[in-house]
């Protein structure tokens, strides 16, 4: 199935359109990008998410953009086991997106492939953004996005590619061109600055205190709740150091143990490989080569016994040698 029988394939139903849990400004502009591809051949959507916006950069996004993004909870009684669910920025199975009341029909990704059956639509593609692949259809589709749609395409790759720094691949490069000649400058340059809360400064500064660097590996511990995509923000810090080539966050939550994971040599530590193995029998983890997320649920931190940062720390050490020496 093309993206054009999608599109039909979806015509006179209700549509939602559903990004990975704790969404990020990639997830949410692949997400609004398809709802405008699809509202230009007559097809309408919602977006929807489960967890929180919990990034101001995020929360801006939105607001500067329009981009109008609900909770599930505030959709939990209208949606029905009938209404069609495309999934953006994740697939089912993943462990980070929320299987909802809908029929999950379709998933667009950029993450490794999970094998999903049910779906009449599913395309991956290793590329550093799904913004990517979203500019992409309004390409091949010869669509022409407003300013709105085209600004939030191009700050989710730039965002997703740590501007252009990380997984980066030429389909990147070649729809940062498509799109930059047809964003709002002004919007962007107002997207990106402004993009760290006060409170956020916290956790930068006892990720700082904790960090524990071991050869090329950092690990830091922040013992307080924070959103996952300040921990993710806070590997990309601790990656940022000279010394450091892998960095593991972990931040311990109510919910549990949220963990990030960043990798320069993709082709010796692979990240969401690091994080499967570290969490397998206690939670879920994984992602791209050079970087990864997961979770220890509340209910499984007991396992890792009466010290769980000297057991986190040496499954993570133990996994880095072992794959070091390969």
């Amino acid at each position: 199935m093309t993206i054009n029988e999608l599109i039909d394939y979806c015509r006179g139903r209700q549509l939602y359109i559903q990004t990975h849990n704790f969404p990020d400004p990639d997830a949410i502009a692949s997400a609004f990008g398809l709802q405008k591809l699809f509202e230009h051949f007559g097809v309408e959507s919602r977006l929807c998410y489960v967890g929180r916006i919990d990034r101001v950069n995020t929360r801006k996004m939105t607001e500067l953009l329009g981009i109008k993004i609900s909770s599930y909870d505030e959709l939990d009684e209208e949606m029905s086991e009938d209404d069609y669910i495309i999934c953006v920025d994740s697939q089912k199975g993943s462990g980070n997106i929320k299987d909802l009341k809908g029929n999950e029909i379709a998933c667009i990704d950029h993450h490794p492939f999970i094998e999903v059956e049910g779906l009449v639509f599913h395309e991956v593609r290793y590329v550093g953004s799904c913004a990517t692949i979203i500019a992409s259809y309004f390409e091949k589709l010869e669509v022409e996005p407003d300013k709105a749609t085209a600004t939030a395409l191009l700050y989710g790759l730039k965002n997703d590619t740590l501007n252009f720094t990380r997984g980066v691949q030429d389909e990147d490069i070649a729809m940062f061109s498509w799109l930059l000649k047809r964003c709002d400058k002004e919007m962007l340059s107002r997207l990106e600055h402004d993009s760290m809360e006060y409170t956020d400064l916290r956790a930068y500064g006892t990720a700082i205190q904790n960090i524990e660097v071991y050869g090329r590996l950092g690990i830091a511990m922040i013992p307080f709740s924070c959103p996952d995509a300040l921990v993710a923000t806070i590997s990309d810090f601790i990656l940022a150091l000279d010394a450091v080539e892998v960095a593991v966050v972990y931040a311990k939550r109510i919910d549990g143990y949220k963990f990030s994971a960043r990798s320069e040599v993709p082709g010796t530590i692979n990240a969401g490989e690091l994080l499967a193995n570290v969490l397998a029998g206690y939670g879920d983890g994984g992602g791209h080569a050079f970087m990864a997320g997961g979770l220890i649920p509340a209910a499984n931190v007991l396992k890792l016994g009466a010290d769980p940062d000297a057991v986190l720390r040496e499954k993570i050490l133990e996994y880095v040698t072992e794959n070091t020496k390969q």
